[in-house]
């Protein structure tokens, strides 16, 4: 199997192509500020991580700005902070603010010559389209989770996304490449939906699961790359050899 052997490239896009881990610590912030709290970084997105995957699978219609302003106010109550309901609206609106790694532009402009580029993500279309302007390139099409009403790791996301790649653009299943970052989100659910994948691990040579659920059995990949550049580079090097 080769990268090469692919016709669309789909991404989950925060934490793979942009670096929502750095973003939601930012975002914790003045949570953090105003509870005097000493919570290191890898607990605070642990706890944040508890908390989202919950209410992604109990309320899979709210709103991704809805659902994070709902995580925050958990949040603030598990740790014991009293705050207003401005900082819980605060942080469900900080998503625009998330930055790109700063490899993803430069690496999505080189694929984009070779691939189409589709996101799958779980966030809603005002925050994935304010992301969008970081990374440099027009993608050919995004599902999200507001469009798809559920989040994944949901099948029913990548069933959606399988559907409309074959209705809008002829693609079969074995010609898609799933990239992402996140095994909890996406390479569990893309394995059972047959899809051949590519692991951004962002968090290489870093314990625990950050701000992604962990998985206690992760499934293999078909390829693994510390970043979208290193991933790029492998495919410049298979076309040219």
């Amino acid at each position: 199997m080769r990268l090469a052997d692919f016709k669309v490239l789909t991404f989950d896009c925060y934490g793979t192509l942009i670096d929502w881990e750095s973003g939601l610590w930012t975002a914790l912030g003045p949570l953090v500020n105003a509870g005097r709290l000493t919570l290191e970084r890898e607990v605070a997105l642990e706890a944040f991580s508890k908390v989202e995957v919950a209410l992604e699978r109990d309320a899979p219609s709210l709103r991704y700005s809805a659902l994070l302003a709902t995580a925050h106010a958990k949040l603030a109550q598990e740790w014991g902070v009293p705050i207003f309901a401005e900082l819980n609206d605060r942080f469900g609106g900080s998503v625009p603010d998330w930055p790109a790694f700063p490899d993803s532009a430069e690496a999505l402009r080189y694929l984009k010559r070779h691939f189409k580029l589709v996101v799958l993500s779980n966030v809603h279309r005002d925050g994935f389209a304010a992301s969008a302007k970081k990374l440099g390139v027009t993608f050919d099409a995004a599902y999200v989770a507001e469009d798809i009403g559920s989040y994944k790791p949901s099948q029913r996301n990548f069933q959606h996304m399988l559907d409309r790649l074959e209705a809008d653009f002829g693609v079969r299943k074995a010609e898609i490449l799933h990239t992402a970052q996140s095994l909890h989100h996406d390479h569990v659910p893309a394995e059972r939906a047959g899809l051949a994948r590519a692991w951004i691990n962002r968090r290489h040579g870093r314990e625990g699961g950050g701000a992604t659920a962990p998985v206690a059995d992760p499934p293999a990949v078909h390829f693994e790359f510390k970043s979208m550049a290193e991933m790029a580079e492998a495919h410049r090097q298979s076309v040219a050899g």
